[in-house]
């Protein structure tokens, strides 16, 4: 498995519970912490830390009825997000994505009423995620054996393993591993024989194709 280092995990969890840290990270942050004990562990420590710390500001007094529009503000959301999930449910395309976990399911769900699943190679779908982000925030379907083009990056991408596993010329990864990749990786995923993978990525620029895709890709100027 590859990781950031401790330190930067630090920083993520530091910022997560400040609530500085980027959409993207954040789901990222919150779907493995459902997959890893210590993660959910490390963010509710830091979540502590950061309660601590408020507590010890200067009180800044709201405005009249601001608490009152704060809760009608979530119930709003709340149940906008119900209806997005029910009204899906029949469904047959939305069947993986309900057993997925909180909160990645929510954000597929919403993300499956636009474009839906794009294919990109055989055996590997990607969906568009947005959470709000200027990052590209995608989730990765990828059936048993598929190959996934061999690429390298524009700049870093982190891939957490949400369901199944894929191995790669560094290892393989499993459920709640994250693999960390930047310009200097050359890679192709493939999905494990046991079933089918779900990943979720997270990048600051876009995959560069190797080989006859990336002559397509170069030919298309992207």
């Amino acid at each position: 498995m590859q990781t950031s280092t401790t330190s930067s995990y630090s920083e993520l969890y530091s910022a997560y519970a400040s609530g500085r840290l980027d959409p993207a990270f954040v789901l990222l942050l919150e779907t493995q912490s459902m997959l890893r004990g210590g993660v959910r562990s490390a963010l509710a420590v830091s979540e502590v830390i950061s309660g601590l710390m408020l507590e010890r500001d200067i009180p800044v007094s709201l405005s009249v009825g601001a608490g009152d529009r704060a809760l009608a503000l979530i119930e709003q959301i709340e149940a906008e997000t119900a209806g997005q999930v029910q009204g899906t449910s029949s469904d047959e395309s939305y069947a993986d994505i309900s057993e997925l976990p909180d909160p990645l399911s929510g954000v597929a769900s919403a993300a499956m009423q636009g474009r839906g699943w794009q294919a990109t190679a055989p055996g590997i779908h990607r969906l568009a995620l947005e959470v709000g982000s200027e990052l590209e925030v995608e989730l990765y379907r990828i059936q048993p054996g598929a190959r996934v083009p061999r690429h390298t990056h524009g700049g870093q991408e982190f891939t957490l393993v949400v369901s199944g596993g894929f191995s790669d010329e560094t290892g393989s990864f499993g459920p709640g591993d994250l693999s960390v990749k930047g310009p200097d990786d050359t890679h192709q995923p493939v999905g494990d024989e046991d079933g089918v993978c779900f990943a979720l990525a997270v990048r600051d620029a876009g995959l560069r194709f190797t080989g006859i895709m990336g002559v397509i890709q170069r030919m298309l100027g992207k």
